[in-house]
C-alpha cells in the first residue's frame, strides 16, 4: 500500500518515519510544507493521482493551543479546511484516511475515562477547530478513522518531556500544576496504533481514543521524568490558576482505550514508554 503521510516534520510525522521500516509491505510518501499544503485541493489531487496513493495519514495540524486564541483563522484553516480537503480527496479516490484529533474536544470537567461517544464541549479555539475538523471530515463521506489523543511527546520537536529535561539543566526548582489529570502519549506508540487501525481496514467513519495506559497529573509526570532521567531538581505542585494561560485546559482528560483495544491495538503503560523515550534522548546526545 502506498501511504501519504502529511505533516511529516511534526512529532507524529517524524515518529511515523521512525517506525516505517517495521512495515516493509507499505511504501510511505512523507510530505510537509511547503511541498504539501493540505488546504490546496488541486495539489493534493495531483499528488495522489501521480503517485498512486492508496491511503492517507494526516499528521498535519495547528497545535499551538495558546497561540490559537490570537490566530483563530490560521487554526481554522489548517484544522478545519485542511481536514475537509483531505477528506474530499480521499472520497474522490476511494481511499481510507486516518486523522488525528485531540482530548481538547472535551470540556474536561468529568471524573471518568472519556469514551468516544461522550458529549463534546471544547472551551478554546484549538479544541473547537479540531472538533469542527472532525465534523468537516464526516461531511465528506469518505472512509475515515479519527484517533483522538492527548499529552503527546517524543524525541522530536518541542514537548513537555523535552522541556522538563531542558529546565533541569537551567534551574534548581520548578512548579508544575497538579490539578490537571490525563494520560501521556508517546508518539511512537500512537504511530503504531494508527498503523494497526489502517491495516485492519477502514470503512465508514470511526472514532477511537488512544493514549498510554494510566492516569497522572502534570506534576506526577514531571516527577517521573526527573526520576527516570536522574536529574536533580526540586518540583513543587501548584494549582492551575497560579499558572496563567490564555486557554482553559481540561482538568480531567483521561481517554478510555477500550474501543481501540478491541480493534487489536496494544496500549503500553505510560511509564514504560517514558523510559524508552528518555533512553533514546540520552543515547542521542
Amino acid at each position: 500500500m502506498k501511504i501519504l503521510v502529511t505533516g511529516a516534520n511534526g512529532q507524529l510525522g517524524r515518529s511515523m518515519r521512525k517506525i516505517s521500516g517495521e512495515y516493509p509491505q507499505h511504501e510511505f510518501l512523507f510530505t510537509d510544507m511547503p511541498e504539501m499544503d493540505i488546504t490546496e485541493k488541486a495539489g493534493i489531487e495531483a499528488f495522489v493521482r501521480e503517485n498512486g496513493v492508496q491511503a492517507i495519514v494526516n499528521c498535519a495540524a495547528y497545535t499551538a493551543v495558546d497561540r490559537a486564541e490570537t490566530e483563530p483563522k490560521q487554526a481554522e484553516k489548517i484544522n478545519v479546511l485542511g481536514t475537509k480537503v483531505l477528506g474530499e480527496v480521499a472520497k474522490m479516490f476511494s481511499i481510507p484516511l486516518i486523522h488525528i484529533s485531540t482530548d481538547y474536544v472535551f470540556c474536561g470537567e468529568g471524573c471518568h475515562p472519556l469514551k468516544e461517544t461522550d458529549a463534546t464541549a471544547p472551551t478554546g479555539v484549538y479544541g473547537k477547530t479540531k472538533l469542527e475538523g472532525e465534523k468537516a471530515l464526516e461531511s465528506t463521506g469518505c472512509d475515515a478513522a479519527i484517533i483522538r489523543t492527548a499529552w503527546l511527546y517524543s524525541e522530536f520537536g518541542g514537548n513537555f518531556v523535552k522541556t522538563m529535561l531542558r529546565l533541569a539543566g537551567e534551574r534548581d526548582a520548578l512548579n508544575v500544576v497538579y490539578d490537571q489529570v490525563g494520560s501521556p502519549t508517546y508518539a511512537t506508540d500512537l504511530a503504531r496504533a494508527l498503523m494497526t487501525v489502517l491495516n485492519n481496514g477502514v470503512q465508514g467513519l470511526s472514532i477511537y481514543h488512544f493514549s498510554n495506559e494510566g492516569a497522572i497529573s502534570w506534576y506526577d509526570f514531571a516527577k517521573a521524568i526527573f526520576e527516570e532521567s536522574g536529574d536533580k531538581i526540586s518540583v513543587s505542585p501548584i494549582e492551575s490558576d497560579k499558572y496563567p494561560s490564555p486557554t482553559k485546559r481540561p482538568a480531567y482528560s483521561v481517554l478510555s482505550k477500550e474501543k481501540i483495544k478491541e480493534a487489536g491495538v496494544t496500549v503500553p503503560y505510560w511509564k514504560d514508554s517514558l523510559k524508552e523515550c528518555i533512553r533514546l534522548l540520552k543515547s542521542s546526545k
